[in-house]
């Protein structure tokens, strides 16, 4: 039993040992790639092995390639599923039947594939009538006179009524001379009716400058002209239309081309009237142009609107473009009606869905891609024309109403009429896609030297004015073709497009927006000239001089900046609004290219905006700061002299730590603000990219936030993404500004207010100079006269104010006012300037320092204290000629930031309830802040399209512009306040 279980492992082992082998020793097949085109003449590509094979004997390759037929001479012996056996024909009966089976003697001589041959005129006659096989083929003459008139069929195997040309020509079905044949039609010798004798069958590729001379025009233009002239035949008619549009509607008076043998046709046959009442479509003819002329387009395009509205909501929502097409091949034969809405005019591959939604009306559809030339040929071996038409059916009889075709490529006299102003365009009908067929040069079964596509297909719907029902003047289909030369199909691309867009006249909305700027910009210059002035008398200078005129252009452009960023988000906020709430069309986007004012005003108010934002931020970099320490010493303390016996008694030190400790809060509040960033750019890429609200800067009339994955989805608007994107930003930044300010401030924190209360409790004042002669004033004495205490007695004083034990914390007695505005005089300013001499020449030229002075702690030391007293007094009254007033701004002082009284003999102090010392902090300039931020992401996403990359952007340059506050803000209070740098934290 073991033995057995043994050898049944063993042989398990040595089978999964064999498959492992085989899994580890499988190798990759390959075989070699090979074409029909590769197969030599005996050969034919056989499509299930994907190779060549060689024929049988006395065989040769078929036409196509893909089997074997006999060589002339041999007869099919037997043909198998797969394969045929030949056999040579006896020499009395040498030549092979049509359907290659039997052998025959022929009446006449041999073709060259072996088979019998008849004169002009008559027919092969192989099986008598039962279908049996005759000894001898027979030619059969057919008929060609009266009244029979039978001539041989393309076939040559039976007999038919000749054409009707034949037989008005020469009551014959011949055509001898001296009469003229010509795309198998039979025309007297002399020209008919104005026709030229000879004609241009040269097609022009104007892009290429290369005239191709057309195998299908040599073959068929003139046929085509003179059976249309003649006889009146309609699909001739058609066919030289379509020979006018291969040629671009182009046409010379110099030169009698397709279109100058349509235009001649078109005047010879006035007599026959019009057709549907419209003077430009001629009877039997295709209606080709509007007019004989360029220059009726204005009047076609912007005369009468279509009869039906368009509305986007309510029960009489109608959204739909219906566009009908009549379709014809080359040869001038109908098709059939198309309905517009699916690959008929969209040459991108898509699906349905989506290329569904180019006809929806207010959806701006735009679609490209890169076609393969191979692809084009394969697909197209002949064009397809439209003749396209609006659809206006309102329930009653379908009434059509044509659609005008711009088409770019179009030459009159060489030059080309519908590139440049309206009133020059030559408006035409009918278009093609593709031609591969005028460009064939040797033969029609010939590859194309040039192919003509469609590159370029716009339809574009104008509003009508003040229209309030949605009305449209009819839509205007632009095309532009361009040529290919074709030098190898198979790598060659095209790009192509397609587009649908939407417009209205601009110009009262940009006469309303030049406008208001004109005014608003008006107001901005004498608001800047105010604040000129108001600098001026700040900085106690009345001379204009260069730097005057550098401080109003720097004003102005903050205040510049400030109208065009009021007119943008007007305009978008009103275009956001309007028209994605509207029922009825009233309103249209602006198209792109008519955007670009509007984007230039979001650029002058950035770059405006930023310099504004910059000199302020030079300004808080640059103020004049200075602690005021009140803290006077208790006692005098015992100190040994060196040298002496006896102990001194000296003033006990006042702390520098309460100094420090406001200097380190001024530090840190120095860029506090009412927003918190983060949290703004989070909140609003929420809205934008998770809630959907991006959507709605669509071009499209629908208000929707989501959107399925597979729908279509058009181009953004400039327009709708900066009033979205700014709207959002401004909603959520004053949000969180009334936020700040009702409810943190109130029952959070409010570091402006504890900054103050700080200052008193550390008996420490603070001195603001933003000007020469301006600034702000923070009182900071304390009440208790002494900070430089213990925890006990700091708890002590503290509930001793509470319990109005005390006095009041205001600079003048028994009131609260902590806060001012100041207006020194120029003495005041001379005298501060001159203390703090010693320390601008430390950090001046070596040549300007006092070498006495080796010591810069000493120095810096010595002016703290002498800046100190100097100060202190003034507070306190003790010099007579620096005296101040404290006094109430009056309303219209604060409303424009102006002081109508100079301060000459005394300075002023204007009591200051708001804190207005915030403004040298980014608290005070919440607003510029909050412009400058929206504009920068707003820039930002209107260059990238992207609402993330904007976020992004943002929150790096406001973490840039924090840091560079910070740390040149923090050189500047070491510099101004003497405080050393290493103890701001």
């Amino acid at each position: 039993m073991a033995t057995e279980t043994l050898s049944v492992d063993f042989c398990t082992l040595t089978l999964f040992l064999l498959i492992k082998s085989n899994l580890l020793y499988c190798q990759q097949f390959a075989i070699s790639f090979q074409g029909p085109s590769d197969c030599g003449t005996e050969q034919y590509f056989d499509i299930s092995s994907l190779s060549c094979l060689k024929c049988g004997s006395s065989q040769k390759k078929s036409a196509d390639g893909l089997s074997c037929e006999c060589q002339p001479g041999f007869r099919i012996l037997s043909a198998a599923a797969a394969s045929i056996t030949c056999q040579q024909c006896p020499p009395d009966r040498p030549a092979v039947t049509e359907d290659g089976y039997w052998c025959i003697q022929c009446p006449g001589s041999l073709t060259e594939t072996g088979r019998c041959q008849c004169p002009s005129g008559a027919i092969l006659v192989e099986r008598d009538v039962q279908g049996n096989l005759l000894e001898e083929a027979v030619c059969e003459v057919c008929s060609g006179a009266a009244p029979t008139f039978s001539a041989p069929d393309r076939r040559g195997n039976r007999c038919e009524r000749c054409q009707a040309t034949f037989i008005n020509t020469t009551s014959s079905c011949t055509c001898g001379s001296p009469n003229i044949l010509a795309g198998g039609l039979c025309f007297p010798a002399a020209p008919p009716n104005n026709l030229p004798a000879t004609v241009n069958t040269h097609v022009n590729f104007a892009q290429l400058a290369l005239p191709v001379q057309s195998a299908w025009f040599s073959k068929n233009l003139y046929s085509s002209a003179a059976a249309c002239l003649v006889f009146s035949n309609r699909t001739a008619c058609q066919a030289l239309g379509n020979m006018c549009v291969m040629n671009m509607h182009s046409f010379s008076s110099a030169s009698m081309d397709a279109c100058g043998l349509f235009n001649t046709v078109f005047r010879s046959t006035a007599a026959l009237g019009s057709t549907q009442d419209i003077s430009y479509w001629r009877a039997n003819l295709p209606w080709l142009y509007y007019g004989d002329q360029p220059g009726l387009a204005n009047r076609v395009l912007q005369t009468d609107p279509l009869p039906t509205g368009f509305s986007f909501k309510g029960n009489n929502r109608n959204t739909d473009i219906k566009l009908l097409a009549a379709v014809y091949n080359a040869r001038g034969d109908f098709l059939s009606w198309e309905q517009v809405g699916g690959a008929n005019l969209q040459l991108c591959p898509d699906s349905a869905r989506r290329q569904r939604a180019a006809y929806t009306f207010g959806t701006a559809f735009q679609e490209s891609c890169v076609l393969s030339v191979a692809e084009l040929l394969r697909v197209y071996p002949e064009p397809v024309f439209y003749d396209v038409f609006v659809d206006v059916s309102n329930g009653g009889s379908q009434r059509l109403i044509p659609l005008p075709t711009r088409n770019l490529n179009q030459q009159f006299n060489g030059l080309f009429t519908n590139q440049g102003n309206m009133n020059d365009w030559y408006l035409s009908r009918r278009l093609l896609l593709v031609d591969t067929l005028s460009g064939r040069e040797n033969s029609l079964s010939s590859l194309p030297k040039v192919l003509r596509i469609a590159s370029s297909i716009n339809i574009k719907f104008q509003l009508v004015p003040e229209t309030q029902r949605g009305q449209v003047f009819p839509p205007l289909l632009s095309v532009a073709y361009s040529d290919i030369l074709i030098t190898d199909s198979n790598t060659q691309t095209v790009s192509v497009s397609f587009a649908v867009n939407y417009e209205m006249d601009q110009n009262e909305a940009r006469i309303k927006t030049d406008v208001a700027l004109g005014v608003l910009g008006g107001v901005a210059v004498l608001y800047s000239l105010l604040k000129t002035a108001s600098w001026k008398r700040r900085m106690g200078s009345p001379l204009i001089d260069m730097e005057t005129v550098m401080k109003f252009l720097l004003f102005y452009a903050g205040d510049l900046a400030n109208v065009f960023f009021i007119i943008t988000w007007g305009t978008g906020l009103y275009w956001l609004i309007f028209y994605k709430a509207q029922q009825f069309v009233s309103v249209l986007l602006p198209l792109p290219a008519q955007e670009e004012r509007f984007v230039t005003y979001i650029g002058c108010a950035f770059a405006l905006k930023t310099v504004q934002f910059l000199h302020k931020l030079v300004l808080q970099l640059s103020v004049d700061v200075f602690l005021i320490d009140w803290e006077r010493p208790r006692g005098k303390a015992n100190r040994t002299v060196q040298g002496c016996a006896e102990g001194k008694r000296e003033p006990s030190p006042v702390s520098i730590w309460r100094t420090y400790f406001v200097a380190n809060e001024w530090n840190e509040i120095q860029t506090i603000r009412k927003i918190n960033p983060t949290f703004q750019i989070m909140a609003v890429l929420f809205l934008l990219e998770v809630v959907g609200f991006s959507s709605l800067t669509l071009r499209e009339p629908w208000a929707v936030l989501e959107r399925p994955p597979q729908a279509f989805s058009p181009p953004s608007s400039l327009t709708l993404r900066y009033g979205l994107a700014a709207s959002l930003w401004l909603c959520l930044g004053l949000l969180q500004m009334v936020f700040f300010t009702v409810f943190h401030e109130r029952f959070v924190e409010d570091k402006i207010r504890q900054f103050v209360d700080l200052c008193s409790i550390s008996n420490v004042s603070v001195l603001l100079l933003s000007h020469r002669c301006f600034g702000y004033y923070i009182h900071g004495r304390s009440v208790h006269g002494h900070a430089d205490t213990n925890m006990e007695e700091m708890n002590s004083n503290l509930k001793r104010e509470a319990e109005a034990l005390c006095g009041q914390r205001g600079l003048l007695p028994n009131t609260d006012t902590q806060t001012f505005q100041i207006s020194i005089t120029n003495r005041l300013r001379q005298q501060y300037d001159r203390i703090r001499e010693p320390l601008s020449r430390r950090n001046g030229p070596s040549r300007l320092v006092d070498a006495s002075l080796n010591n810069p702690f000493d120095q810096s030391t010595k002016a703290y204290h002498t800046m100190n007293r100097f100060l202190g007094s003034i507070i306190d009254h003790a010099h007579r000629d620096m005296d101040y007033v404290v006094k109430d701004k009056l309303l219209l002082e604060k409303v424009i930031g102006m002081e109508f009284m100079e301060p000459i003999d005394k300075s002023i102090f204007y009591n200051d309830e708001s804190h207005s010392f915030s403004d040298m902090l980014f608290y005070g300039n919440e607003a510029t802040l909050l412009i400058f931020d929206t504009l920068f992401f707003c820039v930002v996403d209107l260059g990238a399209q992207s609402f993330t990359l904007a976020a992004v952007l943002t929150y790096l340059q406001q973490m840039i512009i924090c840091l560079i506050r910070n740390a040149f803000g923090r050189r500047n209070l070491a510099n101004k306040t003497l405080v050393d740098q290493r103890f701001l934290i």
